[in-house]
């Protein structure tokens, strides 16, 4: 009886109740957001208010014992300087790496949707160009390099049949960007170095990935990466991936090919080729 019962419901009125589950899920998302976020802020909020009370005994300190009221000053001057910072430097608002996921995914489809539609090959080539870097997905896989002025168009429609592809702006060319500006010293010259900077981006400063690591070989880098926060890394101009694409074809002046594969020792594997 209950599956005729089942069976003789209105088609409208499950779907009257599939939607406002939905709307139930969507509220209890937003209210479950809004904690973790409220969460952080008072985090952030506490250390601030330890920074300042610390500071302060540390100054009140160095006004009562005259011997140690050099340190005791320099400590309650840092205290309050840290408070400070922790108020007006920490960020009000946090994206989860779930609503980067699912803009990077609708970009990946647009872009997928060409290279399909023009029966491109997945050949994945990070050029150097005068103001930049440009992904380029060829035609053929023995392919030649188009002229700058030809990459700075989306359809790269060059008089050389070999030259013909698309051409797109990195997603990681701007990360490479502030990846630059936060390491100490610059990128080091050595390859080897370079890789491990790279490994460490993905890794600490961005948190793209959970792990990576690294082997290097005359005119090949490879990285093997795990837990991915924007999901499955063989995708085309993934984040972690042109990251590295980026920054090696920016930082050797040379046309980097990336391929991304499965690995035994790691949940993918990028790894970089040039000559």
């Amino acid at each position: 009886m209950s599956q005729e019962h089942e069976l003789d419901a209105d088609p409208s009125e499950t779907q009257a109740g599939l939607v406002a589950q939905l709307r139930l899920l969507d509220a209890e998302n937003a209210r479950l957001r809004e904690r973790l976020a409220e969460s952080r802020r008072t985090r952030h909020r506490e250390a601030a208010r330890a920074l300042a009370l610390t500071g302060l005994v540390a100054i009140v300190g160095g006004i009562l014992f005259p011997v140690a009221r050099e340190v005791l000053l320099a400590l309650g001057g840092t205290g309050l300087f840290a408070a400070i910072l922790v108020v007006y430097l920490t960020p009000e608002t946090f994206v989860s790496a779930a609503v980067g996921e699912r803009i990077y995914e609708a970009l990946e489809a647009d872009r997928s949707a060409i290279v399909d539609e023009l029966e491109l090959r997945d050949e994945q080539v990070y050029l150097p160009v005068e103001r930049g870097v440009r992904l380029f997905v060829t035609q053929h896989r023995e392919y030649e390099r188009p002229s700058d002025d030809e990459l700075t168009s989306l359809f790269v429609t060059s008089s050389d049949e070999l030259a013909r592809g698309v051409a797109f702006q990195p997603t990681g060319y701007a990360l490479y960007d502030e990846f630059r500006r936060t390491v100490r010293g610059g990128f080091a010259d050595d390859v080897t170095v370079l890789a491990s900077q790279l490994a460490d981006g993905l890794a600490e400063s961005f948190e793209l990935v959970e792990t990576a690591t690294t082997d290097v070989e005359d005119g090949r880098i490879s990285i093997g990466l795990t837990n991915s926060a924007y999901g499955p890394v063989d995708r085309l101009d993934h984040p972690a991936a042109s990251v590295v694409g980026a920054t090696l074809a920016a930082e050797l002046d040379t046309p980097v090919t990336v391929e991304v594969t499965d690995s035994t020792s790691a949940d993918w594997l990028v790894t970089c080729r040039w000559e």
